[in-house]
């Protein structure tokens, strides 16, 4: 087993290191701060943002199974934001303009993704409205990427963590420094 996550931590520092070399703008553990510099120099966009992103998941989601489903009105959104900031000249709708979150699945959207806490019982279920904290999110300007994987129904009943019928077992990495 040890084998086994070496040989995924190898697989997503080389996939993670390899995404970012054709990219103007740094993506990686960037701060809101610094992708609303990027907003206001023109070196991102919400668009280039949320395509990065997207991108990392199609890449990475197949071993670490940790996105549940992706909102496919998220390039939509970020071009949305992207148009008001430039009609606006600059200003943005609220502090997370065009910048995409990923939900956890037992938070209620009313959009195209599903809310299903990662039971396929929930599948294909339909919400009245969106949760609050979506609710301000999307006050905020935020781009809603799509929605995790949670352990089944949260972990409100007993299975193994980080297991959900929908989305499967979610490979957790941890490394572990030695201590000085």
């Amino acid at each position: 087993m040890p084998w086994l996550q070496l040989q995924a931590v190898a697989a997503v520092l080389s996939l993670v290191a390899a995404a970012g070399v054709s990219h103007g703008f740094e993506f990686h553990e960037v701060t809101v701060e610094a992708i609303h510099l990027g907003f206001s120099n023109g070196s991102l966009t919400s668009t280039a943002l949320v395509r990065f992103y997207l991108d990392q998941i199609s890449r990475l989601n197949p071993l670490l199974r940790a996105v549940i489903e992706v909102n496919p009105d998220s390039l939509r959104q970020a071009a949305r934001a992207d148009a008001r900031r430039t009609s606006s000249g600059g200003r943005l709708t609220g502090g997370l303009h065009g910048i995409p979150v990923l939900l956890k699945d037992n938070i209620a959207t009313r959009d195209a993704l599903n809310t299903t806490a990662g039971s396929f019982a929930l599948l294909g279920s339909v919400v009245k409205r969106d949760a609050g904290v979506v609710v301000r999110l999307r006050q905020a300007g935020a781009v809603v990427l799509g929605k995790a994987n949670p352990s089944e129904w949260s972990n409100f009943r007993v299975v193994d963590s980080r297991w959900s019928a929908r989305g499967g077992q979610s490979l957790v990495i941890k490394l572990v420094l030695p201590s000085k």
